[in-house]
């Protein structure tokens, strides 16, 4: 009896257990149900949102209410797209306990999402009717033009800094050239052009029949612009007829119009139809901070541009003296340092230096204000400071950027002031947060390329270093630009910056960057979506980032690959640059979003398997150069050990620097080898330790790789030869820069099929034929290195031959005699290096003919080639007396200066 009472009982609580199991199991499969319609929702409301911040950042003139709404906005659009990467990880969990815990955790967020957009609704329809908010899309016509805020101009401020660039335009405006001339005036805001151009206007005009000053920016529409021209010029005819009128009224008059200002192409376009040329000397002058404008304007040698340099640091200093310490110009005794650290925040704007020197003018000039004033610049330049002017002008054109490229600009709040950001990285980054947009037939990386060539137009980045082909190498922001950018990003929660004893950061920050020495984050952020290290010392991060897409600690102290970056589901972007980590995990395949690993100048040699799992990886970098006094860095070059099967990565697109012959069965890296073939997207590729009999098939794969740019190959030792004869059917067509590092026993001929090379390195080829023969015609190459390359006695450059090289650099041909270079060849050279030819007794005959070159090199050259180079009694000086910079160097290290 008692069993069967137990039995049932027992019975009785499976079957309720089971009934409860049932409503559970219904309830968690309506909740993922939920869950992706809610998804589905979001993304539609994402996309809602979206185009209404577009509408919304065409609105120049957004009153307080409509300002704070937007923020409201854009908060709810960050959570959005917060909840839509956290589903990419709900999706991506193997476990059904992670999935039920993560699936409640979405479902909370999307419910207080939909609450906050419904209460930031109900807050517009409230306060609407009590004052309407800014219209978001106002009544535009194709002849509108977008209201901005107009140059500050004082004409009675001293022209400082501009001599040279007046004494330039009042030569071209009052020279003999009989046609109609155009000069367009290019510089970022506040750099002083409508004070240059005015100069110019005031001392010419009245060499001209008519003359007329137009401020272009505060003209409504294009019929603004010509309506005011028939004005000035008195034109007594109806509107309709105005382009008429206007031609009728210059016609067989000397002219000259100031346009300043100019934002938008199509107001020259109107104005242009209307102006005659008909040989009386006539000039229009343009300013512009949009250098875009004005290269798309530039149709035909009777338009040139002049680019306004900033003030160099003497001419900044006068400048700022006269205004700050108007008494006499001079700096008091004991604020030469504090100015100076001014100075350099004002990085030679005129503008941020007058209005800086004009609030300092009005105060004591003691060590304690100028002190002051240099701790709060940040915040006297935003819109409520004193120093606000500076930040209208400048803000003008962030607010004139395209939609697209305003967080690209703003991603440079990120980085510390003068640290300039690598090119390629930049770029890599933008794709990672999502900013690039994808063009058909091209690259993500190309697109990102163009974005960063528009800033640089417009003025709004600069190039701080160049490449050899033009291209910068790295970019900047000008230091009060940065300060804007900053202000902006704090604004719009953009970014948080920490560079000093920062304690709480707020729970929605989403861009992290640690300006400081030493950082341990204990707080819980778990919505930022970028960490940046910046301090050389020691930096915790915690595992509580779930969002996380870039991660980029260059240069800290770490020894080992944290753990926690497996936890990192979504992570995009990985950079541990610089560090001294020894390895990588393999729960690195979880990585699974990985676009971009950058192991560079770490201690890593072997990638594990993992790797392979990471099927979005299109940037792989992973190489070290160990540096040696004296001897370049391309020349010790160390690579890593790949697993065999790395070449299933099919995406990627950089792939730096692979070992070839690591392996110890033979078979192993003959298949690494050949299966690069599969690697048809590369743009670049480094290959070290290639083995003789490997030549032939790295030929073969290189010939499948149709995009390739960028070429790297080294060989076992500068003993076993690199053999690259085989590569005769299909050379990469579009290959760039060539880098061949081993003896050669015969120059590859397809490398003269290579119309687009603009870079050559040949490093330890010992050619015992001239290269020169090979590489004369290509029609675009830059610069050419002969490293160790060529065991003959003369090299000769035969007239009309390399049309664009720009750098020649000959070094350890220790045979060469003698360097022929005929009248009309290298018609574009400017640097010349000679090194170690110890055998050459004499400068290339001809180097007086290369008109263009400007600098002259010489490292480890014997003591009486120099002395014939020597100002005085240098019997072959003669010869390069032309060039503007003529240095010798010993063992790295400069030891005369002979310009």
């Amino acid at each position: 009896m008692g069993t069967e009472i137990g039995g049932g009982a027992a019975g009785g609580a499976v079957s309720y257990l089971l009934v409860k199991f049932d409503a559970f199991a219904r309830r968690e499969w309506n909740l993922k149900e939920n869950i992706n319609r809610a998804r589905q929702d979001l993304e539609i409301e994402q996309r809602s949102i979206e185009a209404l911040l577009r509408d919304a950042d065409s609105n120049n003139d957004p009153d307080h209410q409509f300002t704070v709404w937007i923020q409201n906005v854009r908060n709810q659009d960050y959570a959005i797209k917060d909840v839509l990467d956290l589903f990419r990880i709900y999706q991506d969990q193997e476990t059904v306990w992670r999935r039920f815990k993560m699936s409640h955790f979405i479902d909370i967020l999307i419910k207080d999402i939909k609450g906050s957009l419904q209460r930031i609704k109900e807050a517009k329809d409230r306060y609407h009717h009590t004052m309407p908010f800014t219209r978001i899309l106002p009544a535009s016509s194709n002849t509108d033009l977008p209201m901005r805020e107009a140059p500050l101009f004082n004409c009675n401020v001293e022209a400082v800094g501009i001599e040279e660039p007046t004494k330039k335009l009042i030569s071209w405006a009052n020279g003999p050239k009989q046609r109609l001339e155009v000069m367009f005036v290019v510089g970022m805001a506040g750099l002083g052009k409508t004070t240059l151009v005015h100069t110019v206007y005031q001392r010419v005009k009245k060499r001209f029949d008519r003359h007329v000053w137009i401020t272009a920016s505060k003209c409504k529409t294009k019929l603004d612009i010509l309506t005011l021209l028939v004005e000035e010029f008195r034109c007594p005819v109806p509107q309709r007829a105005d382009l008429v009128a206007l031609a009728h009224k210059l016609l067989k008059k000397r002219y000259v119009i100031v346009l300043d200002d100019l934002w938008v192409k199509e107001v020259w376009e109107s104005l242009r139809l209307a102006l005659p040329d008909d040989g009386n000397n006539s000039r229009i002058i343009i300013t512009t901070r949009r250098g875009d404008r004005a290269d798309s304007c530039r149709d035909g040698d009777s338009i040139d541009i002049h680019k306004l340099q900033p003030l160099s640091p003497e001419k900044a200093a006068q400048l700022f003296y006269q205004k700050a310490f108007s008494r006499n110009g001079k700096c008091p005794s004991g604020l030469e340092d504090v100015s100076e650290s001014i100075l350099q925040k004002c990085d030679g704007l005129p503008l941020g230096i007058i209005e800086i020197g004009r609030l300092l003018s009005n105060k004591s000039p003691t060590k304690n204000e100028l002190k002051t004033l240099h701790d709060s610049l940040e915040s006297e330049l935003r819109s409520t400071g004193k120093l606000s002017n500076v930040m209208k002008v400048l803000s003008a054109s962030h607010k004139d950027l395209p939609y697209h490229l305003k967080d690209c600009f703003l991603y440079m709040s990120i980085f510390p002031e003068n640290n300039p950001v690598k090119r390629r990285r930049l770029v890599r980054l933008w794709i990672a947060e999502g900013f690039v947009i994808q063009k058909q037939g091209k690259t993500l990386e190309e697109v990102g390329e163009e974005y960063l060539v528009e800033l640089i137009d417009r003025n709004l980045l600069k190039a701080n270093e160049l490449d050899f082909d033009g291209l910068p190498k790295s970019v900047g922001v000008h230091s009060l630009m940065l300060k804007m950018i900053l202000s902006i990003a704090h604004e719009e929660n953009f970014c948080t910056v920490c560079t000093g004893a920062e304690r709480n950061l707020a729970e929605n920050t989403r861009r992290l960057s640690i300006q400081k020495q030493d950082f341990e984050l204990s707080q819980d952020l778990p919505w930022v979506r970028s960490f940046f290290g910046f301090g050389i010392g020691e930096l915790k991060i915690g595992s509580n980032f779930k969002v996380l897409k870039v991660l980029d600690i260059q240069g800290t102290t770490m020894e080992e690959f944290p753990n926690v970056i497996t936890d990192l589901l979504l992570l995009r972007n990985l950079s541990l640059r610089n560090t001294n980590i020894k390895s990588i995990p393999r729960s690195l395949s979880d990585l699974r979003h990985l676009e971009t690993l950058d192991l560079k100048q770490t201690l890593v040699t072997k990638v594990p398997k993992a790797v392979l799992q990471l099927e979005k990886l299109r940037h792989l970098l992973v190489y070290r150069y160990n540096y040696m006094e004296g001897v370049p860095p391309s020349d010790i070059v160390q690579g890593f050990k790949a697993p065999k099967k790395i070449t299933g990565l099919k995406n990627l697109q950089t792939l730096s620097f692979v070992k070839a012959s690591v392996q110890r069965r033979m078979s192993r890296h003959l298949r690494m080898v050949q299966g690069l073939e599969n690697l048809t997207q590369l743009r670049k590729l480094g290959v070290v330790e290639l083995a003789k009999e490997d030549g032939a098939r790295l030929c073969h794969s290189i010939g499948k790789m149709p995009n390739l740019h960028s070429l790297s190959v080294t060989s076992l030792s500068m003993d076993v030869p690199l053999e690259l004869d085989a590569m005769t059917k299909n050379p990469p067509a579009l290959l760039q820069r060539l880098y061949l590092k081993g003896p050669l026993q015969q120059f590859p001929k397809w490398i003269s099929s290579l119309q687009d090379l603009v870079r050559i390195r040949l490093k330890w080829s010992s050619l015992t034929e001239n290269p020169i023969r090979d590489l004369q015609n290509l029609p675009h190459l830059v610069e050419l290195q002969l490293l160790h390359a060529y065991t003959g006695t003369e090299l000769q450059f035969k007239s009309g031959k390399f049309p664009q090289l720009k750098i020649l650099d000959l070094q350890q041909l220790e045979q060469l005699k003698s360097i022929v270079m005929e009248k009309g060849t290298l018609p574009c050279l400017q640097k010349l290096i000679i090194g170690h030819c110890i055998k050459l007794v004499h400068v290339p005959r001809g180097i007086d003919k290369v008109i263009h070159l400007q600098m002259l090199v010489l490292h480890d050259m014997p003591d009486p080639f120099v002395a014939m180079l020597r100002k005085n009694g240098g019997r072959l000086q003669c010869f390069v007396h032309h060039i503007l910079c003529i240095r010798s160097y010993q063992q790295g290290q400069l030891v005369e200066d002979l310009s």
